[in-house]
């Protein structure tokens, strides 16, 4: 097997997308925030001093989506068509889940940019829940689902087993 991104020489090399069909692409990822159960209630309370911490890192996962190109090296820049950041208290953890699904008609699919938009996401939450909580972990981070382009339809096996 052969890496995309790595030349002959062996240097990292961008990608030449130029030829490939447009087409449909999608992906979703996901990931999550375990914290205390005292951070978990004060954001559940709305209770945190930077404000709504669920919806902020909704947008910021949107921004980070949106921006991809420009924090990971040989990402290309991409016209997404859609971008969807979910953001959801999970008592079970304690913490947030988050999800993401990102759409486009292009050359290249955009994982990346789900993947980032979770990082980024999850990021967020962390910067406005510390004060309550250093010790939170982001964890899980991965792609789940993803459609078009030559490799096809991916999906992650559940690692619930």
């Amino acid at each position: 097997m052969t890496l995309s991104h790595v030349g002959p020489e062996g240097s990292a090399r961008m990608v030449d997308v130029g030829a490939k069909p447009v087409t449909e692409r999608s992906a979703r990822a996901e990931g999550a925030v375990r914290m205390s159960a005292t951070a978990f209630e004060l954001v559940r309370a709305e209770g945190i001093e930077k404000g709504d911490v669920l919806g902020v890192a909704r947008l910021a996962g949107i921004q980070a989506a949106k921006r991809t190109a420009e924090l990971i090296p040989l990402c290309h820049s991409i016209g997404l068509d859609h971008i969807d950041v979910a953001a959801t208290l999970d008592p079970a953890l304690p913490g947030v889940r988050v999800v993401a699904a990102v759409r486009t008609t292009a050359r290249t699919g955009v994982e990346m940019e789900a993947l980032t938009a979770v990082a980024v996401a999850c990021l967020t939450v962390y910067d406005m829940v510390k004060s309550a909580d250093r010790g939170m972990l982001i964890e899980a981070i991965r792609l789940v689902h993803k459609t078009g382009g030559r490799s096809g339809e991916y999906s992650a096996a559940d690692p619930a087993g």
